[in-house]
């Protein structure tokens, strides 16, 4: 890795949209077991950590011809979730969620949330207070 820093880990978390939860939870919960990530029930999701940073999440479909996938990349300050936004805006992306708090996932939790041009939801989050 570049520098003297620490390493971050990049992706913060990824989400699948299934078409059978219970079917895709089992499948997940099998092949991560050797790896020592558990499955917890979330809201209506199921959501898998183990000893790393970082997480990986099934949820039920939104549309069932066009799942979507979504991966959130870690951001180490607010700011950098601010210019990712600005980024996206200045090329023209859909943007589904403006930088902000979304204190229904933790109270520290700063997200932007943009479309790729393959209708996919790419988000920047930073899980820390900053400023």
């Amino acid at each position: 890795m570049p520098g003297s820093r620490d390493p971050v880990w990049m992706i913060d978390h990824v989400t699948l949209q299934v078409r059978d939860l219970p079917a895709s939870r089992a499948f997940y919960e099998a092949v991560l077991a050797p790896l020592g990530i558990a499955a917890q029930d979330i809201d209506g999701a199921v959501g898998f950590f183990g000893p790393e940073q970082g997480s990986f999440w099934l949820c039920p479909a939104q549309r069932a011809e066009d799942r979507e996938l979504h991966i959130a990349f870690r951001a180490p300050t607010r700011g950098v979730v601010r210019g990712f936004h600005d980024a996206a805006v200045a090329i023209g992306a859909e943007v589904l969620h403006a930088p902000r708090v979304f204190p229904e996932y933790h109270a520290h939790y700063f997200g932007a949330f943009v479309r790729d041009p393959d209708g996919h939801n790419i988000e920047a989050v930073c899980n820390h207070p900053d400023g």
